[in-house]
């Protein structure tokens, strides 16, 4: 719901970091590798309850998510560029849950669980709607110029990043963060279904 608003937001600065790390050489799929790693530490961190150091590593992860986008836009956009970025970041997505999890996993297994379900139904829902607007050369750039359609909705990227935020800083609420947020999920993914019904219909 948020992103394209942020996108406004966030892209001067990025374009700025993008200019000086094109210059050195950096290629925009070395820092997707690359930030993914942090992301996946941000999971272990969590898992061995350093919340503090989890948050660091989810923000560096989505900094430098949102700066791998800004180089390809400013040297060459690829189909391998897009597809490594949607999978470490659905695979990031996936893994702070697992990591509440595994902090405490009589308390936070249940909602996490709920969560990483709610995570599958946006992520479907998200994927299988880009594939067939690709089919039908259907295209947006409300949320910058993608390697593939992006279809918007109540929890987009911003909110989760929010909601992972609020996790790490009220670790002892993660149970009802995951209950609200996986529900505001489901209506993502209804809204998302239903778009589909009217745009792909006949």
């Amino acid at each position: 719901m948020l992103d394209a608003a942020m996108r406004k937001l966030i892209d001067p600065p990025l374009g700025s970091a993008a200019t000086v790390l094109k210059k050195l050489g950096v290629s925009a799929n070395a820092i997707t590798v690359s930030g993914f790693l942090p992301g996946i530490g941000a999971a272990i961190a969590l898992g061995y309850g350093q919340f503090a150091l989890a948050l660091t590593l989810i923000v560096v992860n989505r900094i430098m998510d949102g700066l791998d986008g800004a180089v390809a836009r400013q040297t060459t956009t690829t189909d391998l560029g897009g597809y490594l970025d949607i999978v470490g970041d659905f695979i990031f997505y996936g893994a702070v849950p697992f990591g509440f999890a595994v902090a405490a996993p009589q308390v936070n297994a249940l909602p996490a669980a709920f969560l990483l379900l709610s995570f599958i139904g946006t992520g479907s829902s998200f994927l299988a709607y880009a594939v067939v607007a690709e089919k039908r050369k259907i295209t947006t750039d409300i949320r910058g110029r993608k390697s593939f359609y992006y279809l918007g909705g109540l929890t987009e990227g911003t909110e989760t990043i929010v909601f992972f935020i609020a996790c790490c800083l009220l670790p002892q609420h993660f149970p009802l963060l995951a209950w609200v947020f996986g529900g505001l999920c489901w209506i993502t993914t209804v809204t998302r279904v239903a778009a589909a019904m009217i745009s792909f219909k006949g």
